[in-house]
Formats: C-alpha cells, structure tokens, sequence
C-alpha cells in the first residue's frame, strides 16, 4: 500500500511540474523577431505566486505571476541586430530558451486571399515567375510567420497556431506572396532584419476584422447578446444539413421546371436582370428557376442563333424551349450559349434559367445590356420582365452562413486580439473583394477599423492597404461599378494620418480575382512604407486627383503626387484613356484627354458644358493609362458626388 501511494505522489508530482512549467504565447518561438525602438512586453502564463525572470541582449527582468498565473515583462527599446537568445526562467526551476533572435521591424500583413495566396499558388495556379522567385528565396534577416486559422465570439489569449521561420526557399513557398515582395524590399532598402505576421483568410468581410467593442456599436448589432449568437449558430448548423439534402433532391429539377408544359401559376414576376440581394429574392444563396417568354416571328429565324445572359453567380443551367443550351459554373464570367437549329420556332418561344447560388451574392449581376437573344438577323433584348420561382434556398430552411463572415469580429477575436500586446511597427491590408457589394458602408467601416487596431495597439502605427485591382469585363461605354466605389471608399480613408495606398489598376485579370502579378503589389506596398513608415524621400504614389476647372467646354484636372511629371504610358502620340466626361444630365461618354504641362484636359465634342469627369471608373478599367514618369498609375477618381444606379 505504501509503495502504491509513494508512486502515485510521483506521478502527480510530475504531472503538477508538467503544468507549472512557463507557458508563452506562440507569437514567441525560435526564429523570431522583437520590435525595434520600442518598449517591447514579454507575457505568458505558470502557476500563481511564481517569479518569472527573463534574460535577454544584456536585460534582466523580472515578474511575479498573478493569481490567474499570468505575468508579463517590459524590455526597454533596442537597435536593430542579432542573433540573440532569450532565456525565461521560473522559480521552480523551469526554463525556456529562444534561439536565433533578431531585432528589427514587425509588420502585421492582413486581409482576404490576394493577401493570403502563397508564391506557389494553389494548386497549377501560381503567381508570377513563382519557381524562380522561391529559388531565389534565401534572405536570413526576413523572418516569417503564418497565423493558423480560427474563429472566436470572443478574444483570446493566444493563437491556434503559427511558428517564425528564416526566410528560405522551403519556408517562402507556401507564405503570402504580397507579403513577402514588401518585406524583401523593405529589408533591401534599410538593411534592417524585417519580421512578417501574416492573419489572412480569403473570402472574409472586413466586419469579421473588426473588434466587437466598434461592431457591438453598428445599428444592427446594438441589442445582439453574444450568448444568444452562439446558440443560435448551433441551430443553424442542423438546418443547413436540412438545407444540404434539399439542394441533392431539387424539386425544380426531379420536377422538370424547363418543360413547356408546367403550370407557372405560383410564379412571382421579376424585374431583370439584378441579384438576389437586389430584388424580393433577398440575401439568400441556393437555387431560383427564372422564366421568360419571347415571340419571334418566322423572318428572325436563322441559322448562328445564341443567348448571352450576362455574368450569374454561381452557376447556371439555361434551357431554351424545354432544351439544355448551356451550363457554367463561374461567378464572372459572361454566359453566352449557343443555340442549335430547330430549337427556335416562330411564334412563343420562352427561356428557363436555373440558378444556383452558393454562397454571398447571387444571380444575375451583368447589365441589362447584356441581357439578349441574337438570331440570324436581330437581337431581342431580354431585360425586363421574367417569372421566378425559388426551388431550395437557405431562406426556406433558415440557413444562415457559419464561418467568419456569419457574424462580426470573428477573425478579430481569434488572430488578432492574441497580438495587441505584441509590439510592431506597422500593418498591410488587402481586401475589399468581399465587401464590394456595399461600398458606402465600407467608406466607415475602414477608417473605423484602422482607428480600432490603432486603439487595441496604443498606437497610432503606420497603415498602408492595396486598392482593388481591375477585374471582371471591361465596360464598352461608362457604366455603374460597385469595383469603383469600393476603390473610392478605400481611397478615402488617405484623410487619416500615417496611411498609405498601392493602386494596382494595371495588373488585374478580367477573369481571374486573384491577379498573378505580386511582385508589383509588394513593391508598391513598398514604396508607401518607405515614405510613410521611413520619411524616406521617395516617389511612392501615382498621379492623385487634386481639383478640376471648367473653361468654356473643356475640363482642366490638376494632380497631387506628380513625381517627375505626368505621362500617358504606352500612347506614342500622348493620348490619354480612361476618362469620361458629363453634362448636367450626368449621362457619361467616353472623353478625349492630353496632358498640358501638369494638367490634364479632358473634353468631348458632344458634351458642350461639360460639369463632371471621372477616369478609370469601372470594374475593369483596362486602359487607363495615366501615370508619373517613375511608373506608378493615377488612382480612379470622380469629381462628382452622384449617386450611382445600376441602369
């Protein structure tokens, strides 16, 4: 008996030493780096009442663990260098020892995936010259270090996961392209060892980024008890399995809602094209079967008929007269299918869409313009008014997204909260693509963030962010963007201190959201640090929108960020593109524009008292051509305030 009860004294005088053993945030590993010229805090955990002693670059502190066994040190501000070691002593005898310190500049890269997407890319899709930049990836004073991913309703103390590593061409592969060009060009301009913490995760809002103390404050979300959410999630989650099994045994399809022959008589009428969100349809995703009829008469049939619907979002199977003519699953791209010969006929001819929407926003999201049936000899628009009929949607079943967008703060909570206490010396930001929907809102949503980080910080750091790239098809005459008012929201928050922008309007892809080209997107990240972050005197902006004057039927356009003076990139003969002119009646045309001196002139013959400009105003302005002589291109603008309507 006696020997039964010495063992187990053992055993749990072991596993009682395993517990007190100090415990530091995953932020501190082997291979990191500590802010430079600032107090930097060193915390973790151990048993209550322990004396905490920390050891590093000729410092020697200590601290004393609460009854909660938290504890934490202050070092006093450093020079940039190394390596160091770091020792963390406990007063029962345990100890933590950090390798291969380096002293330098910390910047938190964050946002969805254009900042999230490695060097290697996903899958077959990498980024620009990826073998050969990874090849090259060898930069010992760069340190890197990758959030894992989580959601929290509340902050945590520390991360799920996330280890530094030397920059080497094994462990660049796989971290933020964007993130890396920035810090090897910060490293290679100072000579000063730069650490990166990349807390991205594509696809999410920014409302997810944001602290519940800003978002708690938002209108709808002022009586929201936190408790109830996380209920009310778990609710969810059993109706979205519901919901699941729906979507494999659509009644639309098992009942065949492309016939001729089904009684409509439950069908509600629609206006289109437009989304879920914009119609009675709402903020849903699933599936919605569209309806449209159409006479032609026997002189429009020919041979090389086809329908284009414009983009849908997600995926689409279209039926011409009960007869599959296509199907594609792309939320951008241009649906036009073909239709073979005999499926037309003269007299009623109708159209069936069905539409599957998986999730964010959904359905028809081109122009009326390129609603249309094109036959041998004529177009027949199709804008106006459809039938529609929800087949299986989450509005049905009360679905509701789960995951970091399904609620705000969720991203805050887990991969940023855990860092506030970390000292660094600035932030890159890239998103916008999820919230392009609601510009307007976003216009206060991300000075409200920035101003939060800054406040959870102590600190008003640099804040430097990538305006959206050019994306989806180019618009062949002036037209409605929500891209363009997303950039403007963006650009606007320039009116708060030590921030800065990369315009990247020249690299993007029509069909691609996730532009190839890094390289230039880090670089000009770059260039805004170095002015912003270093006072380093450098051209570090394209050519901004100052202040325009009407003489007589011309507009003159002055510019802040000129550089070395303003070019038109590409044109032999100095032609300026992108811009658009208005009248009175603020219908835009497409205008003509040359440089004069550090101006530009903007006009057109058949705007005679012209009132308003904007350039590179679109989703894809794809010719815009504006830049200064050091090569970087002019931010989108308008000088008007009207308010946009999708025509």
């Amino acid at each position: 008996m006696k020997l039964k009860m010495l063992i187990l004294f053992v055993m749990l005088g072991a596993s009682q030493l395993v517990f007190a053993k100090v415990k530091l945030p995953k932020i501190f590993s082997d291979n990191m780096i500590l802010q430079r010229d600032k107090p930097v805090k060193i915390w973790g955990w151990s048993d209550a009442g322990k004396i905490i002693t920390v050891v590093f670059n000729q410092q020697t502190v200590k601290a004393t663990t609460n009854k909660q066994g938290q504890w934490e040190v202050l070092l006093k501000p450093m020079s940039f260098g190394g390596p160091y070691e770091m020792t963390i002593d406990e007063s029962a005898g345990q100890k933590e020892i950090f390798h291969n310190i380096l002293i330098g500049d910390i910047w938190i890269c964050s946002g969805q995936s254009n900042m999230e997407m490695p060097i290697q890319g996903w899958g077959k899709d990498s980024t620009l010259n990826a073998t050969k930049e990874i090849k090259a990836a060898n930069y010992p004073q760069l340190r890197l270090f990758t959030v894992q991913k989580a959601t929290s309703f509340t902050p945590l103390t520390d991360l799920d996961g996330g280890n530094w590593q030397e920059c080497s061409p094994g462990s660049a592969a796989s971290f933020s392209a964007v993130a890396y060009y920035f810090g090897r060009k910060l490293n290679q301009e100072l000579n000063i060892p730069i650490g990166l913490v990349n807390t991205s995760w594509g696809g999410t809002n920014i409302q997810t980024w944001i602290s519940w103390d800003e978002m708690g404050k938002q209108e709808e979300y002022k009586n929201i008890k936190l408790k109830d959410i996380q209920h009310q999630q778990e609710q969810w989650e059993n109706n979205r399995k519901t919901y699941n099994a729906a979507l494999l045994n659509d009644p639309g399809q098992s009942g065949a809602w492309y016939k001729p022959d089904l009684d409509i008589a439950t069908w509600k009428k629609i206006k289109m094209p437009q989304t879920y969100e914009q119609s009675e349809i709402g903020n849903a995703d699933g599936i919605v079967w569209f309806r449209k009829y159409f006479d032609l008469s026997a002189s429009q049939l020919g041979s090389g008929a086809s329908i284009n619907l414009g983009a849908i979002d997600d995926l689409d199977e279209t039926y011409i007269n009960g007869e599959l003519v296509g199907k594609m699953d792309s939320w951008y791209t241009n649906r036009k299918y073909d239709i073979h010969d005999g499926i037309l006929h003269a007299g009623k001819n109708y159209v069936v869409v069905k539409v599957m929407d998986v999730s964010g926003g959904g359905g028809f999201t081109g122009a009326p313009k390129d609603l249309f049936l094109k036959t041998g000899v004529d177009q027949i628009s199709l804008a106006g008014e459809w039938l529609y009929k929800p087949s299986v949607t989450t509005t049905q079943f009360d679905v509701h997204e789960k995951g970091p967008n399904s609620f705000p703060s969720q991203l805050y909570n887990a991969m940023v909260a855990p860092m506030i206490n970390f000292s660094m010396k600035g932030v890159i930001w890239y998103q916008g693509e999820a919230n392009t929907w609601e510009a307007s809102r976003y216009q206060k949503l991300f000075p409200t963030l920035i101003n939060d980080w800054r406040n959870k910080w102590h600190d008003n750091f640099p804040f430097l962010w990538v305006q959206l790239a050019n994306f989806k098809q180019p618009s062949a005459q002036p037209a409605f963007s929500d891209w363009a008012q997303l950039r403007e929201a963006q650009h606007s928050a320039l009116s708060l201190p030590q921030t800065g922008e990369a315009v990247i309007i020249d690299i993007g892809e029509a069909n691609d959201i996730h532009p190839k080209n890094k390289y230039d997107v880090g670089n000009r990240l770059g260039l805004a640090a170095l002015k912003v972050a270093y006072q380093k005197d450098v051209v570090h902006s394209g050519p901004v929108f100052q202040s325009m004057s009407v003489v007589e039927n011309r507009i003159e356009i002055k510019f802040t960020q000129q550089g070395s003076g303003l070019v038109a990139k590409g044109d032999k003969y100095g032609y300026l593109k992108g811009f658009a002119i208005a009248g009175s009646d603020h219908n835009f045309v497409w205008a003509q524009a040359y440089i004069k001196g550090n101006s530009v002139i903007v006009f057109s013959d058949v705007i005679k008292q012209p009132v308003a400009v904007r350039y590179a105003w679109g989703d894809n302005p794809d010719d815009a051509n504006l830049y200064n002589r050091e090569g970087l291109p002019a931010s989108p603008f308008r000088t008007d305030d009207w308010k946009e309507s999708q025509k």
